[in-house]
């Protein structure tokens, strides 16, 4: 999701702190935010989410998580997707019992649908919003 390296690229990078909300009406808030764990190949992982509520209850619509790596340039690996108002989670990378994971055909399913939500993000003007959001905290 080029967007949001270029966001992260706007706020000098990954943080362990790192928590941006975007509010861009009349979409849902895009929230960015640097998880704890790291990723399925050790690598610093964030969390990319729309946020809207059901019953006062935060529902995600969806979260992706991505690993960021550095070789080759900065570049962003999906390994996880949910959907709540569906109600469906999905890894496609990951470990377990010490073992590295991999579901090649839902890992691509990951990679289409990030390209697909950056496309929108970009169409919809999140990064705008939030220059406009950064500017008024300046």
């Amino acid at each position: 999701m080029r967007i949001l390296l270029d966001i992260l690229e706007a706020v000098g990078g990954w943080n362990h702190g790192l928590h941006i909300q975007i509010d861009n009406q009349p979409y849902l808030p895009l929230v960015i935010e640097a998880m704890d764990e790291c990723g399925p190949c050790g690598l610093p992982a964030v969390s990319v989410t729309h946020y809207g509520k059901q019953n006062g209850d935060a529902m995600r619509d969806p979260e992706m998580c991505f690993e960021l790596g550095f070789a080759g340039g900065a570049h962003l690996n999906p390994f996880y997707w949910r959907n709540d108002y569906i109600g469906i989670e999905q890894w496609s990378r990951f470990i377990r019992d010490g073992n590295y994971c991999y579901h090649a055909q839902l890992h691509e399913q990951h990679e289409a649908f990030a390209k697909l939500w950056d496309k929108n993000l970009r169409q919809q003007r999140f990064f705008e919003a939030f220059q406009q959001q950064q500017a008024k905290i300046a």
